[in-house]
């Protein structure tokens, strides 16, 4: 196997890190060769707060994907995501000089160019820069101008910012760990890549998230991604909340709610009951598990309506036709679709990433992997699109739009994969930094 056969997905998430290795098969699918899962111990909320451990977590998880695997893993597309992340719309025109000569790429490029010079608040930087729609001399809805004759050339973008030194740190942490980042990927967009058909990104639909320290939401219409957000609330404070309603310690906590927690305290029964083990020598501890549903539901509650808010806030809560898929191991809560539907109105399933994968080596299937799998299969567009250029390059971001407009339908966007100066800039720090410091 050559080294351009393999991609590896990085997912340094709040409670675990995987790092996926993948290849196509013949038939274009994603065969896992080997999956490496540890615990997250320095990543509060997506935002890694401690370097060290963060380093030492990474390590392992890499190490256990190339033991089964059988390879040795040098490059990585890193997931990013936190409470940092924000999105905001706004319209940019780009006023032609020549009504004679058609609208060219180079049109587009400039009038996308441009917004990355939107002033932003001091340590946020502009991540992408998604073009929604074009309008040429007010005729709206055009998804390619190119060819066409017009003075005045708009468009409606979707902007994602995020915090320099949030990403800064990210960047270390992969480095320090021995890896090359390859690219940068939004996790909500990953999720979506491996669990949302074209069918449902066309009719419309919100992705929900759920993982361990924050909730991911991102909103698709037509193909084109309208709204993201990232709220901080994940199944991490249900764990609290079960470890403080119950008292008892967190890794029963924890396990308490994977095993019988349930999102709807209705359908328990009242003498349903869980005995757990005490402490040194302490009796064991009876826990109703209505109690116990009772206090997932609550907070399952305020998750959604956060959730709710930001598909309303989105302005395409009636045109969602498709509704919401939830993923992230926050899925794999007992009832957690029929409370999303009691409180949204909207029709909703449990997104697994089993539509792009063969059968390979390890059971990825789980909705708490669609991160992962959706990394490994942007680290394949990755490398389509840099099919000349060498993977070491550094990083780049991978969710724009298909700029060959190779997919019908697509919206046009740059020529070229572009993430604005400032992030070479930052990229060029984080190698002088490293030389300096390679421990």
């Amino acid at each position: 196997m050559t080294s351009d056969e393999i991609v590896v997905g990085l997912d340094i998430g709040t409670t675990k890190i995987v790092a996926m290795v993948g290849r196509k098969n013949e038939f274009g699918k994603i065969e896992i060769l080997g999956l490496g899962k540890t615990d997250s111990l320095g990543v509060v909320r997506g935002v890694v707060s401690n370097i060290e451990k963060t380093v030492q977590s990474i390590r392992l998880a890499v190490e256990e994907a190339e033991s089964k695997a059988g390879v040795h893993i040098k490059v990585v597309n890193v997931g990013i995501a936190g409470q940092h992340i924000r999105s905001l719309q706004h319209r940019g025109i780009h006023t032609r000089n020549s009504l004679e000569e058609e609208i060219s790429q180079k049109d587009i490029d400039q009038l996308i160019d441009n917004m990355y010079k939107l002033v932003m608040n001091p340590g946020e930087e502009i991540i992408h820069v998604l073009p929604q729609e074009y309008i040429v001399d007010n005729e709206v809805g055009i998804k390619d101008p190119i060819g066409m004759s017009g003075i005045r050339l708009e468009a409606n973008f979707h902007i994602i910012t995020g915090q320099i030194a949030a990403i800064n740190n990210l960047i270390k942490c992969v480095r320090k760990a021995g890896l090359e980042v390859a690219g940068l990927t939004l996790e909500p967009l990953a999720s979506a890549d491996a669990v949302l058909s074209l069918e449902e990104k066309e009719a419309g639909v919100a992705l929900v998230d759920i993982g361990g320290g924050t909730t991911d939401v991102a909103v698709f219409y037509d193909k084109i991604i309208r709204h993201t957000a990232v709220i901080p609330f994940g199944g991490n404070v249900i764990t609290e909340d079960i470890k403080e309603g119950c008292t008892i310690i967190k890794t029963q906590a924890e396990l308490l709610k994977i095993k019988f927690g349930s999102a709807l305290a209705s359908l328990n029964q009242e003498n349903e009951r869980v005995t757990i083990p005490g402490l040194r020598g302490r009796e064991p501890k009876e826990i109703s598990l209505k109690n116990l549903a009772h206090i997932v539901e609550a907070r399952m509650e305020e998750i959604i309506e956060h959730v709710y808010y930001e598909i309303k806030s989105s302005g395409f809560e009636k045109k969602l036709i498709a509704g919401i898929v939830v993923t992230g191991g926050g899925a794999q809560l007992k009832h957690v679709t029929q409370l999303i539907e009691y409180i949204t109105g909207m029709d909703t399933r449990v997104g697994y990433p089993n539509e792009h994968l063969t059968k390979g080596v390890e059971d990825v299937t789980s909705p708490m992997y669609a991160t992962g799998v959706g990394l490994v299969l942007r680290s394949f567009e990755q490398t389509k699109s840099k099919k000349a250029e060498p993977l070491n390059e550094g990083p780049t971001f991978l969710d724009e739009p298909d700029v060959k407009g190779e997919n019908e339908g697509e919206i046009k966007g740059h020529s070229t994969k572009n993430i604005g100066s400032w992030f070479e800039t930052l990229l060029r720090k984080s190698e002088a930094w490293f030389k300096e410091d390679p421990q």
